[in-house]
């Protein structure tokens, strides 16, 4: 009788023991999903490129990070281009989905708004395409820019119109927040090297073709021929063809884009590509590491998009990557802060803060870790590039004919720094021969 006693305990225990182990591996399976809101316009390249690239980072992280106990629940929303309806999207995220962090909105005007939002319900504002400085994080408490400030490229743009040693150049730019907010630095650097600036010419994105042949017929009856085009590839795009039916793309110009055009051309078509046969490029550099080849590869099969992989993509995978770690290291302390109500009336003068909003905020700048985009290091919090590259488009492929690498080193044929270019007198010969418009072999000498 005893025995069987022993045996029916022992039996009992060990029920005890599977019932405790399967509770435990519930308990560890267990996640604590952290809503985070997304404000694109899904109609452009760029925030359809980037939604894509931000559902593969949640993909690759998590299996990479499967341990973790918080996981990021992205609520993507659509800004239609309106600055209206991104401030409306990021308002009702904020304070019906309680959302602890957005990424975006996609771009600077829109992102000026939705900053104030942010810093009244103490919510982390994450761009990573809002570059214009005229948006600071220093001066905005609760905006991060996980990209490049775009005064960061004017010293290197500089340093081209100096090697060609162009007295003037004229500005052309869209108007707009991202267009007009570059100006003043890009006038200031062109000032430092001896340059002048005659005349600028500000187009409305809204502008017509009629319009913009007239602005360009405008252009051709000054005596400069030199031309720094800063635009988005939307615009940019369809200004290059109207200058090249304008018969401006030819021999005795030149023509220089900045980033925001620069980290497109893979994207944009084949007529535009040939409209810009001769344009001097400036972008940043990122290195090709194994990681970045294999996600480039991944990208292509499931996306069937007539743009290609941008710069704007990989920093929206590195984003979320960001977030992912920042919020894991910060964890919640209040599930509350987790529901969220169905009603679509929104009063953004009352809206709560976020409960943990302030410690994302101090957590994400300290992330440090090697991105696609090279290593993800945040200044102030605000990516801070080191090295651009200038590239010449020829047909429909680029030429990498240079390197800017920081101020102290400046212009330089290759990557690595060589210190014998420093002692060259001719600035011109750090970089490579171009092909400008109308020529194959033409050097472009000083016009003005």
């Amino acid at each position: 009788m005893m025995t069987n006693q022993k045996d029916i305990l022992s039996f009992f225990f060990i029920l005890s023991l599977a019932g405790l182990g399967s509770i435990q591996l519930s308990m560890a399976k267990e996640v604590i999903r952290i809503p985070v809101g997304v404000v694109l316009d899904l109609n452009s390249s760029v925030g359809a490129i980037a939604e894509s690239c931000m559902t593969m980072a949640l993909s690759d992280f998590y299996a990479k990070h499967a341990h973790y106990r918080t996981r990021l629940d992205l609520r993507t929303r659509d800004s239609a281009d309106d600055i209206v309806t991104a401030a409306s999207e990021a308002g009702y995220m904020m304070k019906i989905e309680k959302v602890q962090a957005i990424i975006g909105p996609q771009r600077s005007a829109e992102a000026k708004f939705v900053m104030e939002l942010g810093r009244k319900a103490k919510v982390p504002i994450i761009s990573f395409s809002a570059t214009s400085p005229s948006l600071s994080p220093s001066r905005s408490p609760f905006f991060v820019r996980t990209a490049f400030d775009d005064s960061a490229q004017v010293k290197a743009i500089a340093a081209v119109i100096e090697a060609y040693s162009w007295l003037e150049v004229v500005l052309v730019y869209e108007d707009t927040d991202y267009g007009n907010g570059l100006i003043p630095y890009l006038v200031d650097a062109i000032q430092e090297v001896g340059a002048r600036v005659p005349y600028r010419s500000v187009i409305p994105p809204s502008s017509n073709d009629a319009e913009i042949l007239r602005e360009l017929r405008r252009l051709n009856s000054n005596s400069t021929r030199i031309f720094l085009v800063h635009m988005t590839a939307s615009l940019g795009s369809k200004f290059f063809i109207l200058a090249n039916k304008a018969g401006m793309m030819s021999e005795g110009y030149a023509w220089i884009v900045t980033e925001g055009l620069s980290t497109f051309l893979d994207p944009v078509n084949s007529t535009t590509m040939d409209s810009m046969e001769g344009v001097l490029g400036v972008r940043p550099n990122i290195p090709m590491t194994k990681d970045l080849e294999d996600f480039q590869s991944r990208w292509k099969q499931p996306n069937k998009m007539t743009a290609g992989l941008n710069l704007f993509g990989l920093w929206a995978y590195d984003t979320v990557w960001a977030l992912a770690m920042a919020v894991e290291k910060v964890g919640t302390t209040s599930s509350s802060s987790m529901k969220h109500n169905t009603s679509r009336v929104v009063n953004l003068a009352s809206l709560e803060t976020s409960n943990m909003g302030k410690d994302l905020l101090e957590t994400i700048p300290s992330s440090k870790f090697q991105s696609l985009s090279g290593n993800f290091q945040l200044v102030k919090r605000q990516l801070e590039p080191s090295t651009f590259e200038i590239f010449n488009v020829i047909g429909n492929k680029e030429r990498i004919i240079g390197y800017w690498i920081d101020k102290q080193k400046g212009l330089s044929r290759q990557l690595k720094y060589d210190n014998s270019e420093a002692e060259k007198s001719d600035v011109k010969r750090r970089l490579k021969q171009p092909i400008w418009p109308g020529t194959l072999q033409t050097n472009l000498q000083q016009r003005n």
